[in-house]
This record gives structure tokens, sequence and C-alpha cells, in this order.
């Protein structure tokens, strides 16, 4: 599968939006709120906390990410046909 397919079937899948060579998705959950990039030449995925101003968002550790959001990262992969371990990459 091509890069630019895997960014289009990304772009297909609820929530998310595909961006030239990058998809991207954004979630809330209680407390907090995350953006999360996929990036298909790096075939990585960057996780983004989202201050409460909503323009303001850092990097974070996987080790910080609510599971439930780390497991429909994983399983939107999947669902696009990328390989799962690739959300487990540093950087």
């Amino acid at each position: 599968m091509s890069e630019d397919d895997r960014i289009d079937a990304l772009g297909d899948l609820d929530g998310w939006q595909s961006e030239g060579y990058a998809a991207r998705v954004h979630y809330r959950g209680e407390d907090d709120r995350y953006s999360v990039e996929f990036y298909a030449p790096s075939e990585c995925v960057l996780y983004w906390k989202v201050k409460g101003d909503g323009e303001t968002a850092v990097p974070v550790g996987r080790s910080t990410v609510p599971g439930p959001l780390r497991e429909r990262i994983r399983k939107d992969l999947d669902t696009a046909g990328i390989d799962t371990d690739i959300e487990k990459r540093s950087l």
C-alpha cells in the first residue's frame, strides 16, 4: 500500500482528516483533549495534548496518553490497513 493510499484510508475514517503525507484526528476525553497525527513517510504516530485555549498543543509521550485513546488509534490504523506496531514507534 502506498503512502497516499494509507493517508486516504485514514482520511476516510470517522474524525480523521488527511493532508498531504499526514492524517490527523482530534479526541476529547473527560478532562483532556488530544490531537493525534500519523505521518506516512516516517511511519509514526505523534500525540499532542491540546491546552484549554484550543490553540496551543504540546507533544506528549505515549505513557501519558489514556489507554482507550491509544487502543482507538491502533484500531483505526488496522482498519486503514496500517501495521498497528507503528503506534508504538519512538522517534
